[in-house]
């Protein structure tokens, strides 16, 4: 389903008779806005030109009715809040306030020598989109409806079209949420108090829905896997990853038949995440199962159902976001500390996003799972070095939910090699001041990791879902 934004513009009705052509020029600029919102996977629904409060509350039931996710309003000139307040009020959509000059300044001498006030007076209506939001503002907020604003140029702006650019990312992700279906497979790892999850605050939080799952189920879709398409699917690891020489015949087996089970309940349950962990009994099937679970779900990971161990439900969540947003989002945790090179050194055992990796991806064989069950093979990989964002999403003691950010550097330089993610990561306030900032907010231990800077966009998904956010660097 596409994310669905709604467009309107305001105007007076009033002014139409007075000055000539005013109406048509604006309505062109909001053609323009319509140009800049389109991209693929989102439908914009333009109600055009609002000028009365009839039009007004239509548009709020035509927005209503057209399901829209977020609504920009373009403020074209001057306008009556009563044009603006019942749409927004009818369609209970998150709405971004478009305050925008059509040019960088108003020609100045070849206005002033037009000769006629009323063709001035026109000239500048056309110009006067910022005189009416602080009225809107106001109305907004008497109203006690949440909105945002984004001030600049109609062309010619690059920093103001990113920051619309953002806010339409952080809707497409608050509308992947929403819709989301997660996984749960097995149970909590017993005794990690930190990621027990309130599953019911999540879906109040975030929407979507939560898919509990047996583990029986997957081993009935393993034994129905053939030797061709195992076999296939061991090809297909030695093309996605660096499978080691000593990573046996039979393991990769294993590991092929679990990742097409895999595949198949995700498909199933049409999963877009998935939290998971099982330890079963001693030589029993299901432990067989669960100990060769990695790569399938690295892959899963990798193809945007990102998947948790020790059924952190909260990191899924997180991991779905950033996978969203289009920066990766692999499960970490802190390993050690560097004071030589004031480096955190994070990672984790199990599944990675092997699409952030730096370099391809190797699988070793592990004797032992430390902390865990049976053994088998596992991915050892680090993110890509450059600027990166972390993610939490944290619960909260008031019984909600909140995104806490970091962003630094994934940096180059000797790490574990023990058949697991890891990775150096520097951070501009010093790994003293970041492991205690980030601490404060009572995360799990675990977090999600992705590519790039992209705190500024989590801020508007927060807002959006009215989240609180924190960022610690």
């Amino acid at each position: 389903m596409n994310l669905r934004i709604g467009l309107f513009g305001i105007g007076l009705e009033a002014y139409w008779p007075q000055f000539s052509g005013l109406e048509q020029r604006l309505k062109g600029y909001i053609g323009q806005v319509e140009a800049k919102l389109a991209r693929p996977c989102v439908d914009v629904v333009n109600l055009g030109m609002i000028d009365t409060p009839e039009k007004a509350m239509a548009a709020g039931h035509g927005f209503r009715k057209a399901d829209v996710d977020l609504i920009f309003l373009h403020v074209t000139t001057y306008a009556l809040s009563h044009t603006v307040l019942p749409v927004v009020q009818r369609a209970k959509a998150p709405v971004i306030i478009l305050n925008l000059s059509p040019e960088a300044a108003i020609d100045y001498a070849t206005f002033n020598k037009l000769g006629d006030r009323t063709k001035m007076t026109g000239e500048w209506l056309a110009y006067c989109a910022a005189c009416p939001v602080p009225e809107i503002a106001n109305a907004f907020n008497r109203a006690r409806i949440d909105f945002h604003q984004v001030t600049g140029m109609l062309r010619d702006d690059p920093a103001c079209w990113e920051q619309v650019d953002a806010w339409i990312d952080a809707a497409r992700v608050a509308h992947v949420m929403s819709h989301n279906r997660m996984g749960l497979l097995g149970h909590y790892y017993n005794g990690m108090m930190d990621i027990y999850s309130d599953l019911t605050q999540q879906v109040a939080h975030f929407g979507g829905h939560m898919q509990i799952m047996e583990v029986e189920e997957l081993a009935e879709l393993r034994r129905a896997v053939t030797d061709a398409e195992a076999a296939d699917r061991v090809v297909y690891f030695h093309e996605q990853f660096d499978v080691q020489p000593d990573c046996a015949a039979d393991e990769l087996d294993r590991a092929a038949r679990t990742s097409i089970a895999l595949d198949r309940l995700v498909e199933k349950h049409e999963l877009g995440s998935m939290a998971y962990y099982y330890e079963s009994t001693p030589d029993h099937e299901h432990e067989d199962l669960m100990a060769s679970v990695i790569l399938g779900n690295s892959l899963l990971t990798a193809r945007g159902v990102p998947v948790a161990g020790e059924y952190e439900v909260k990191n899924a969540q997180a991991m779905k976001i950033l996978d969203t947003f289009g920066v990766g989002g692999s499960f970490t945790e802190y390993y050690a500390m560097d004071y030589a090179d004031d480096i955190v050194l994070m990672g984790h055992d199990g599944p990675g996003h092997i699409q952030i990796a730096q370099g391809k991806t190797k699988v070793r064989p592990l004797e032992v799972y430390h902390g865990k069950v049976g053994k088998g093979l596992s991915v050892e990989m680090a993110v890509k070095h450059g600027p990166v964002t972390l993610l939490s999403v944290v619960q909260t003691v008031d019984g909600r939910v909140k995104l806490l950010v970091a962003e630094g550097q994934s940096e180059d330089g000797p790490i574990l090699e023990i058949g697991n993610t890891n990775s150096r990561y520097r951070f501009p306030i010093g790994a003293r001041a970041y492991m205690e900032g980030w601490n404060v907010h009572g995360p799990a231990h675990h977090c999600a990791v992705g590519v790039g800077h992209i705190a500024d966009r989590l801020h508007k998904l927060g807002s959006l879902l009215g989240m609180e956010v924190a960022q610690v660097c």
